[in-house]
């Protein structure tokens, strides 16, 4: 129990407490990194115990269940959690390697964690959401790092999109609430089953809208390039490999737990906007010339490949998205920090990350690539699984096209730029080898995503 209150209650108390003092002082960023460090601990020992013990559970403030908050860690949530929470350590440890250079910047990635570990951690609905306030609020504080025009004009566009999606998924909130009398997922799910199938239909859509824009996904994906190019490269890790994870996880715990209608009602709408999104991306990013211009189109169609996993459902598909979503978060993470770098085995670290997102073994971005070919041999006929799989193997390769283009700009040429600290392309290289670790030794990975796709009743699970 007391675990499951750490892993974000801890990184809530100490952002609380490093806002009222300078974080541009080494002391706060390195008491900062200690804090992070302790939840991501927490988070991972919480995660050894639901993956070996099952579902841990509390209900805040020794309420009766149903009257207080729900505290749920599942296979699903604790992977989401240890996988963001890590991206966040690392990012956070390379800025303050670097030098931070706002007053704000360790209290507001402090507190965007613990949004993000109360997002992937709550059973209930409100809760979900008032967390995901709390990690937007600190996003579109963080956009605006180092404030410069671009950046402050980045942090707005940011700000009024997701705001417009928050509203959105407020009103399905409402919905839910208005058809079942409760907040917690676990009634919610069991009753509104009984629900009319157009009141759940109308809900479905309100949600995935909301968790659209948070993704990026075509065609609410507007302001995606904007925001990723205009923000600080540890930033854009942090938008891009943890952020984003709110997305993902959305879709897969609405459409495969609480409302079954979100994925049942439209799964050739899914897999036509999932198509949509990779061939688009993947386009943009190939006519595109700047490292970070190309790495934001690019998150573009990896998220088409999720909500392809999750229009083909059940077991193999939802496990597919979550190997998927995990993987990319770390590719993101990587791809985006390598773009801020220079200097000796930055170009062979961004290589990691490029075949990765490409789906080359050994990379751990092949297994997902793997996984997708499997959902979609599982698609439902020949017609459909020969044209999923012809599109993952097409978006694999133009993947790989726009990478090897930007490597061939950034690193094959000298551009005379003056290398970067050790300290940070060692971190940098750290994250390559766990890409590449998760690829030779795949059996845990796949193994999580199998556990975390059982948790849903969906995707198998009870």
């Amino acid at each position: 129990m007391i675990l499951l209150s750490l892993s974000f209650g801890l990184s809530w108390v100490l952002g609380s407490a490093l806002a009222l003092v300078d974080g541009r002082r080494p002391l706060a960023g390195w008491l900062a990194v200690a804090g992070m460090a302790g939840s991501l601990l927490c988070v991972g020992l919480l995660a050894a115990r639901v993956l070996t013990e099952g579902p841990v559970s509390m209900v805040a403030g020794g309420w009766p269940p149903g009257v207080g908050i729900t505290l749920r860690a599942d296979a699903l949530g604790v992977l989401f959690a240890l996988v963001s929470s890590l991206v966040v350590f690392l990012a956070l440890l390379h800025e303050v390697i670097s030098g931070i250079r706002s007053r704000t910047f360790p209290a507001l990635v402090l507190l965007l964690n613990a949004g993000l570990c109360g997002v992937f951690l709550t059973g209930d609905i409100f809760n979900f959401y008032v967390f995901f306030e709390i990690a937007m609020t600190a996003a579109y504080a963080l956009t605006g790092y180092r404030e410069q025009d671009y950046q402050i004009r980045a942090a707005f566009i940011f700000a009024v999109v997701n705001l417009i999606g928050s509203v959105i998924f407020l009103i399905a909130v409402a919905g839910m609430y208005h058809l079942t009398g409760s907040l917690d997922m676990e009634t919610v799910a069991r009753r509104i089953a009984a629900a009319e199938p157009a009141s759940t239909a109308v809900i479905s859509v309100a949600v995935f809208v909301a968790f659209g824009l948070k993704l990026g996904l075509f065609p609410f994906h507007f302001w995606l390039p904007a925001v990723y190019v205009g923000s600080h490269p540890p930033v854009a890790a942090i938008l891009s490999g943890a952020l984003a994870n709110i997305g993902s996880y959305g879709l897969l715990r609405f459409g495969g737990e609480i409302l079954p209608g979100l994925s049942g009602l439209g799964a050739l709408v899914l897999l036509a906007l999932g198509s949509a999104s990779i061939l688009y991306g993947a386009l943009q990013a190939i006519s595109r010339r700047l490292p970070a211009e190309v790495m934001a189109y690019s998150a573009i169609g990896q998220a088409g490949y999720i909500l392809i996993a999750v229009g083909v459902g059940g077991p193999v598909g939802y496990a597919a998205a979550v190997l998927y979503s995990l993987a990319n978060a770390l590719n993101k993470a990587l791809l985006f920090t390598a773009t801020g770098l220079r200097g000796p085995w930055v170009g062979a670290s961004f290589a990691v990350g490029a075949f990765s997102v490409a789906g080359v073994p050994p990379a751990a971005g092949f297994l997902g690539k793997l996984a997708l070919f499997r959902a979609a041999l599982e698609a439902g006929g020949v017609f459909w699984s020969a044209v999923l799989t012809g599109l993952v193997f097409a978006g694999g390769a133009l993947s790989f096209v726009y990478c090897f283009q930007v490597y061939q700009r950034a690193y094959m040429v000298p551009d005379g730029a003056k290398p970067d600290g050790a300290a940070p392309r060692a971190l940098l290289a750290i994250l390559a080898g766990l890409v590449l670790l998760l690829g030779l030794w795949p059996e845990p990975l796949v193994a999580a995503g199998a556990a975390a796709a059982a948790a849903l009743p969906a995707g198998g699970g009870p």
